[in-house]
């Protein structure tokens, strides 16, 4: 687009005048993840030596103009936009070692948690709470956190937000610099409101995307102005939530932005149509679509940097890795005691602490979900800085929480779950799990949590499947089983278990307590000769000891990366109702070790076995090998090319090799192979060192979703010449 004949006989006009240079103002629209084209422009503005007398920005242009105004560079922004996971920032997705080992069980289990209050249902104020978002932005704006007015920013700077009671707009150009942006770029039903001394704001594209009459207002002269929002759209593409508000917010643009076009001297309006407010998978391209719209006003922005002094020998921005904290400040977190906040964050005063363990004792922090919210800041203290914290505390102690899942052995399933928080402690936690669906289920759990300390919990339970095992294994000396290789039989066991558990690193976790176990096991396709009922193998009570050491470092459960596994277990049964019950003792452990080959593949090795000492009159809690599930009870163990619970012995010994490919965005192939023994005495004999009984190999599809992984498993094993399709949907639970 052609300068505007004004902005030339300005220019004229000041240096006939001779008065102060004219001042040249940019303008950065809201848009979502189009607004990553203002990067683009910013980048070949930086390549002719313009400098930016004045920026203002709303919503995703305050960010970028934010950061820009802080001293980064087009290029440097580029740089981190390249290497952002914009999935991590949004969705406020939490490092899995910032949660405690119950932290993770119960956020990898559920689809959805939403509010219960009054008995009522209701629905989170947005997807996320802009946490992530807000750290990030924090981090990289430390070197201006001294700074409290945004004039005297290495360039002069506001961004426009919303009040959201009263609907005006608010512009921010002082306090802090993180949190402003964070305000005005709150998007609704997105990100959580921002509240900034009491009062509540969200994304400022609400009343003004394109806050030029501010910016005209502060004595600019020459406006430079990006724009990057739409033109309504039909019908058809109005598909998501995100979509509609975006439309609503268009109605009354379109009908300003005429006016405001011709205020501008020159206006750049990247071709980003084809994109939308959430489409930060595309990132690259849509740079890409800025740096071409500036590009092709290329000839206009050289007449300006004729025109206007040009940027001398800029300094890129050096980030910092450590701080200097001389005071730590809490304000706003009545219901826990500072001993608490600083307890999770790892923090002692002095201290000079790095920004990554800074940020990892954040995250501890909101990985309890205690709080809603965790605003801070840097201010100078005593030649180093007062970090002054102020936690909103999340009031929502009560939810209700949903997921589904199938598999081959508990089939469909699906599952409620409420859960309370401070149900008669400040740290305890109580939640329950109905599972409704071929195999009823139950899951009462309450666990005090005092980290470090030894935790208390209680946890009651009740499982049921059926499966088709061979009847010698667990019931010898019936007649009318003779010659039957294989029953359907049904597993019904009631558990209830008392145990104490501590910490020594997050990662590492030791837990004893006491069981009490009702173990059902009977089949409806033979029946009781004398009355005809479903025939009763095992009607058992079992009380046992327990101990238990795990060691877990993965990144992620389901696909990890890096990291290691080890789970040790030991059983010790001192009591049952049956005539020949005698005590013995099953163990069992697993040693796992993931590391990534190359950036798409990753390979995981692991081993495990265990052993019976003594007479399992029971034969059932025996280890049984087979399937491929995650959360099978008492010593069930997966192993590819046979069913659920097909080889059952008093010791077993497994080897594993598997290596996933990660085909495209979460979508994975994974291929293993899983060898090993099953049978008594196997470790006195030394078999277990031998050529492996059994084996099997598997080819899975994966996709990674939000109900969990969805799996598709063909398995085959060699000896048996037969293979096995299995399916897996959702989380295990």
């Amino acid at each position: 687009m052609k300068l505007n004949k004004c902005f030339l006989l300005l220019l004229i006009w000041a240096n006939v005048m001779a008065q102060e240079p004219p001042k040249l103002g940019l303008v950065l629209s809201g848009g979502g993840a189009k607004g990553l084209a203002h990067i683009g422009v910013l980048k070949v503005i930086d390549s002719l030596g313009i400098k930016v007398d004045y920026i203002a920005g709303t919503s995703i242009g305050a960010v970028v103009g934010g950061l820009y105004a802080s001293g980064y560079s087009g290029k440097q922004l580029e740089a981190y936009v390249k290497t952002a996971d914009f999935d991590a920032l949004i969705n406020d997705r939490l490092p899995r070692d910032s949660k405690t080992f119950y932290e993770r069980e119960m956020s990898e289990r559920y689809v959805l948690a939403l509010p219960f209050n009054n008995f009522k249902i209701q629905l989170p104020e947005a997807v996320s709470r802009g946490q992530n978002i807000f750290n990030l932005l924090t981090k990289m704006t430390l070197h201006v956190s001294e700074i409290e007015s945004f004039v005297d920013l290495p360039i002069p700077f506001f961004c426009v937000a919303t009040d959201i009671e009263t609907g005006e707009s608010k512009i921010f150009d002082s306090g802090n610099l993180s949190q402003a942006i964070s305000a005005s770029a709150a998007f609704p039903t997105l990100f959580q409101p921002v509240e900034v001394n009491g009062h509540l704001y969200i994304d400022g594209g609400v009343v003004d995307n394109y806050p030029i009459d501010a910016l005209l207002a502060r004595g600019v002269d020459v406006v430079i102005g990006v724009d990057v929002q739409n033109d309504l759209v039909t019908k058809e593409e109005l598909n998501s939530a995100t979509a509609i508000i975006a439309q609503i917010n268009n109605y009354r643009t379109q009908n300003q932005m005429q006016n405001l076009i011709a205020k501008t001297d020159l206006y750049i309006n990247p071709k980003v149509q084809q994109y939308s407010v959430i489409d930060f998978s595309r990132a690259n391209s849509i740079l890409i679509k800025g740096e071409l719209a500036a590009k092709q006003s290329s000839e206009s922005l050289k007449r300006i940097a004729k025109q206007f002094p040009l940027i001398q020998n800029q300094k890129p921005i050096s980030s910092r890795d450590s701080i200097d904290i001389k005071r730590i400040s809490i304000d706003g977190a009545q219901k826990f005691p500072r001993s608490y906040l600083l307890g999770k964050m790892k923090l002692k005063q002095p201290k000079r602490i790095s920004l990554d363990d800074l940020g990892k004792g954040i995250n501890n922090l909101m990985a309890t979900n205690n709080f809603q919210r965790l605003f801070y800041e840097f201010r100078p203290y005593n030649e180093g800085y007062e970090l002054w914290v102020s936690p909103k505390v999340n009031n929502e102690s009560t939810m209700v929480k949903f997921a589904v899942h199938y598999d081959d052995l508990y089939k469909s399933a699906a599952l409620v779950n409420l859960t309370q928080k401070q149900a008669l402690f400040k740290n305890d936690v109580l939640s329950l799990d109905f599972i409704l669906g071929e195999n009823i289920r139950y899951n009462f759990g309450y666990y005090i949590d005092k980290g470090f300390y030894w935790s208390v919990g209680l946890n009651a339970k009740h499982d049921s499947f059926q499966s088709s095992v061979d009847p010698m294994t667990f019931a010898p000396g019936y007649e009318i089983l003779d010659g039957v290789r294989s029953i359907l039989t049904n597993v019904d066991q009631f558990s209830n278990e008392f145990y104490v558990q501590t910490l020594f690193p997050k990662d590492f976790k030791l837990t004893l307590g006491a069981n009490h176990k009702r173990l059902k096991i009977s089949s409806e396709t033979i029946s009781e000769i004398e009355n005809d009922a479903p025939l009763v193998f095992i009607n058992n009570n079992l009380f046992s000891f327990l101990g238990r050491l795990n060691f877990d470092n993965l990144d992620n459960k389901y696909f990890p990366t890096r990291g290691f596994l080890f789970e040790g277990s030991a059983d010790w049964y001192v009591t049952g109702n049956s005539d020949n019950f005698q005590p013995f003792i099953t163990s069992h452990g697993y040693f796992g070790k993931t590391w990534q080959i190359s950036e798409k593949l990753v390979t995981t090795l692991s081993t495990s076995g265990g052993f019976t000492i003594g007479n399992d009159p029971i034969k059932f809690l025996n280890f049984g090998l087979g399937g491929n599930g995650r959360n099978y009870i008492n010593n069930y163990i997966p192993f590819y090319g046979y069913r659920p619970l097909a080889l059952i012995g008093e010791d077993f010994v497994k080897a594993t090799i598997q290596l996933d490919y990660n085909v495209f965005n979460r979508h994975h192939i994974k291929l293993l192979a899983n060898g090993g023994h099953v049978d008594r005495q196997l470790w006195s004999s030394g078999k277990w060192a031998t050529i492996p009984s059994y084996t099997g190999v598997a080819a899975i599809y994966a996709i990674d979703t939000l109900i969990g992984p969805v799996e598709f498993t063909y398995t085959y094993s060699p000896e048996r010449s037969r293979s096995l399709w299995m399916v897996n949907l959702g989380f295990w639970f």
